[in-house]
């Protein structure tokens, strides 16, 4: 008997693809890297970590509903798609630890909207300057001290 295929609604598998483990590693060095402050506004990027990217920085007072995080999430992925070829990643970087806060499910379903209506299969992690996290499957990794290799 055959195994049904993954849900594209269950995110990163926790036995995570080894090109997509790469990716997600740079997303976290880079964070690291290029954000020194402790405290920073979140940021949603649509693309691939090291090469073509969209991102849009949050803040409060911006109160964003979810059609709008929704329409800014199907543009940059429409933007960066056309730019790479193939289906972008989305990634939010902030500060905290890799637990699941609000501004995580609210970006978390704006992607999932954004991807259903494209058709397309989203993956979708949090990143801080530790590690990165999928809300939806629990998958992770962290790092004490990492470096470029």
């Amino acid at each position: 008997m055959q195994s049904a295929p993954p849900s594209p609604e269950a995110g990163v598998p926790v036995a995570v693809p080894a090109e997509l483990g790469r990716l997600l590693r740079r997303a976290v060095l880079e964070h690291a890297r290029g954000e020194r402050r402790r405290v920073h506004l979140p940021l949603v990027h649509v693309g691939v970590p090291g090469g073509a990217e969209r991102v849009l920085a949050v803040r409060p007072e911006d109160r964003l509903d979810h059609a709008l995080r929704a329409d800014a999430v199907a543009a940059m992925r429409a933007a960066t798609r056309r730019a790479l070829g193939s289906e972008p990643l989305v990634w939010l970087t902030r500060t905290g630890p890799l637990e699941l806060q609000d501004v995580d499910a609210a970006w978390l379903a704006a992607a999932r909207t954004a991807y259903a209506e494209a058709d397309a299969v989203l993956v979708m992690v949090v990143v801080n300057r530790r590690g990165w996290w999928d809300p939806r499957s629990g998958a992770g990794r962290t790092w004490q001290r990492l470096r470029e290799r």
